[in-house]
């Protein structure tokens, strides 16, 4: 079922992501007098046509959903009626083909720009930026954080959530700042900046850095109260119920809910005598948590969450949103900031100062849909956002075969007064399937080493 669910989502979010590209060609070349043949979303094989007369453009849906293309009238790819050589794509100014090519991407970091809008204007509700204890030998601990203090922007952005703030802290490390300036509010209420010093191996993998930075969100100790209780569980077999405050386990006294945790990964498949409080009366229970294998060990689970008083919860948790009016610039200033953390990431890359493991292929793209569509619609939304900026600024490298190899070949084709010979251009569009294909093959062994890690 989560298999589907993720299959479901990313499906759309790349149908979505393509389909608005490819119309940014088709639109433009339209605009421009090009007769457009075909517009494809996928490749492969056809599983839907439509094309309302003999000679207008045939609408296709294929099999295949990672790409699509629009097939324009152009001599360089076969003959071409008398009449229909005034619509060829070759036969356009430079002016004309250069926006052609240049309209796909352009409309992905449009795109950015309007999720982005959306999900600043729809609001979220997130957990505050609270920081909980603080590890000796962290980079926050050697900048003077504490346990308490309440992160309010991160290089003069605000961050109002804690996905939000470690997510532009972390994304401002790889951008090669060594120095990254925290406001905070401490527990007296005092607002300061602390700085946070990093050095370059620091940059190199984000789940380095996220633990090297020792930034963890703050935790209340609570009372060990049921809350949620999951089907085919533990503690549904054993007849806990929602409410019910654990006093003891095996003869010992339960002061918190993390003190039950712990002693539950201590005890898989094996019984435990619990004394629980249930309307004023204590009752003995036998539990026996189901084993559960994580990475490092075989651990107790009983299936069951902690009651989180609402006071509690409200207090913990903060709604953000902006208007309609205010969103936009706050939507171009998201767009402009992931597309030149992208490059530059790229950049670091090529020349070896960042670990390719940052590379995502299409297994890891689609885990990403289907935990943001489960987390929700904005999250959606954002992740979507977020692949739309990573395909425009991957479609204007220029690099042969990608949209922007193309405007290169244009660019020195304005400059010569001629078009670079097909030969040349052939050479270089096979250097760049090489390229892609070998970047994708390496995507895709990151992907399986994930996956089965």
């Amino acid at each position: 079922m989560e298999t589907l669910h993720t299959l479901f989502f990313f499906i759309i979010a790349i149908g979505l992501l393509i389909s608005i590209h490819e119309f940014g060609h088709f639109w433009v070349a339209r605009k421009a007098g090009v007769k457009v043949l075909r517009f494809s979303v996928g490749f492969g094989k056809v599983l839907w046509s439509y094309r309302s007369k003999a000679d207008a453009t045939e609408y296709v849906l294929s099999a295949i959903p990672f790409g699509g293309y629009v097939k324009m009238v152009d001599e360089r790819e076969g003959e071409v009626s008398p009449e229909d050589l005034p619509f060829a794509f070759n036969r356009q100014t430079l002016r004309a083909r250069a926006a052609i090519v240049a309209a796909g991407p352009l409309s992905n970091l449009a795109l950015a720009v309007a999720l982005f809008w959306g999900a600043l204007v729809i609001g979220e509700t997130g957990i505050k930026p609270i920081l909980g204890t603080i590890e000796q030998g962290t980079l926050a601990a050697g900048a003077g954080f504490a346990e308490g203090d309440e992160i309010l922007s991160v290089n003069d952005k605000v961050t109002p959530t804690w996905t939000e703030a470690l997510s532009v802290i972390i994304a401002s490390a790889l951008d090669g700042n060594q120095e990254i300036n925290i406001g905070i509010k401490s527990l007296d209420d005092r607002q300061q900046v602390k700085i946070l010093k990093l050095a370059d191996s620091d940059t190199e993998n984000p789940e380095a850095l996220y633990k090297h930075l020792g930034f963890k969100p703050w935790s209340p100790k609570l009372k060990p109260v049921i809350g949620q209780i999951l089907p085919d569980s533990a503690a549904l077999a054993a007849g806990l119920k929602k409410g019910d405050l654990i006093i003891s386990a095996d003869g010992t006294a339960l002061q918190d809910w993390m003190q039950w945790v712990d002693a539950v990964k201590k005890h898989p498949g094996a019984a435990m005598q619990l004394i629980i409080e249930r309307d004023g009366v204590h009752l003995p229970i036998t539990i026996t948590p189901k084993s559960v294998q994580t990475e490092q060990q075989t651990e107790g689970k009983i299936g069951a969450s902690v009651y989180v008083p609402e006071d509690l919860m409200k207090s913990m948790t903060v709604e953000y949103s902006l208007s309609p009016l205010a969103a936009i610039p706050a939507a171009f200033e998201t767009t402009y900031y992931y597309s030149w953390t992208t490059l530059k990431m790229m950049g670091k890359m090529l020349v070896g100062k960042a670990s390719v493991e940052n590379l995502s292929g299409p297994i890891s793209i689609a885990q990403y849909a289907g935990q943001s569509a489960s987390m929700g619609l904005v999250h959606f939304i954002k992740f979507m956002g977020l692949v739309s900026v990573s395909l425009g600024v991957l479609n204007l490298l220029p690099v042969p075969v990608l949209d922007g190899g193309h405007l290169l070949f244009f660019a020195i084709e304005g400059a010569k007064g001629s078009p670079i010979s097909e030969k040349i251009q052939l050479m270089f569009q096979q250097i760049g399937i090489a390229l892609l294909i070998t970047l994708m093959a390496l995507a895709m062994f990151l992907d399986m080493q994930r996956l089965f890690q």
